[in-house]
């Protein structure tokens, strides 16, 4: 479990870097329906060839409307964000919600009562983050963007926590492979409809599109979004979410190697402060069943 906890960590993280990285080659949206449906392609490629059991027709809403949150929303808003002038680095702080959000929406919708211990995960989490993020802000400022920008990226945050909460439903009960590919048709769906009413239509062949794309979709929604979504059926919901809390600390130090940013001693203790946090939540995983 540890193993896959933290291959999910570096996959996720790199989510930011891709979502700065299409801006000057296409329109976000566009680029998520086009992801998001090489994404379901390949699941359903995968559940007809192992013939697992498909969600009963009155069950399939319910998948579908978890991709619409999990990814379409999420996804969409931060891909729209970014590429409207918000800082990959301020989008990563509203993320930092998501874990603490989805603690709280899960104690009203799952009964999931967090312990004092992962409440205190959740908040050095996040303080973690804040540490990490807060001095890029200071030196290179939140850039020109609007109240609009950032009631996105909030909205967008909300539709990730309400779609992590969903997957805890009776969803969990279906085969993950073929909740996949239902999930990834509802993202593509969401995404193409924003397409079409934005009159997103910038596409510019390059290596840096390709291999975006090629990432996005094998990797981010093949791998990424299965992993969450498996641990998330397997573990409580806040202390599943408490792993994003070590996305944005790693996408910095991602940024640093490819990019050459620096970092900081307070960046540093921040990583090392979030990672106390998601150790304390995690470990009580057993304690809060």
């Amino acid at each position: 479990m540890k193993m896959i906890a933290a291959l999910f960590v570096v996959i996720w993280s790199t989510g930011f870097l891709i979502a700065k990285a299409i801006v000057p080659v296409a329109d976000p949206n566009l680029f998520l329906m086009v992801r998001c449906c090489l994404a379901a392609a390949m699941f359903l490629a995968i559940a007809l060839v192992t013939r697992v059991r498909w969600p009963r027709l009155r069950e399939a809403p319910k998948h579908v409307l978890a991709g619409v949150l999990m990814q379409g929303g999420y996804l969409g808003g931060t891909y729209w964000a970014v590429a409207h002038g918000l800082a990959p680095s301020v989008m990563a702080l509203f993320g930092a919600l998501q874990p603490v959000l989805t603690a709280v929406l899960a104690i009203v919708v799952l009964r999931e009562i967090p312990t004092p211990r992962t409440w205190v995960g959740l908040l050095l989490g996040l303080g973690g983050v804040s540490l990490v993020m807060i001095p890029g802000l200071l030196a290179r400022g939140t850039g020109g963007f609007s109240v609009q920008v950032v009631v996105v990226a909030v909205l967008a945050v909300l539709s990730l926590t309400s779609g992590t909460v969903l997957q805890k439903t009776s969803i969990a009960s279906a085969d993950i492979r073929a909740s996949s590919a239902l999930q990834n048709a509802g993202a593509a769906a969401t995404a193409g409809a924003l397409t079409w009413m934005l009159g997103e239509t910038r596409w510019i062949p390059s290596l840096a599109l390709w291999a975006s794309l090629a990432w996005a979709s094998l990797i981010l929604s093949g791998v990424g979004t299965f992993l969450l979504v498996w641990m998330v059926r397997r573990g409580r919901a806040a202390n599943v979410s408490s792993l994003l809390l070590l996305a944005p600390p790693l996408a910095a130090i991602e940024t640093y190697l490819l990019f050459g940013d620096r970092l900081t001693v307070i960046q540093i203790a921040g990583f090392a402060i979030a990672l106390v946090g998601v150790f304390l939540c995690n470990p009580a995983r057993n304690a809060d069943r």
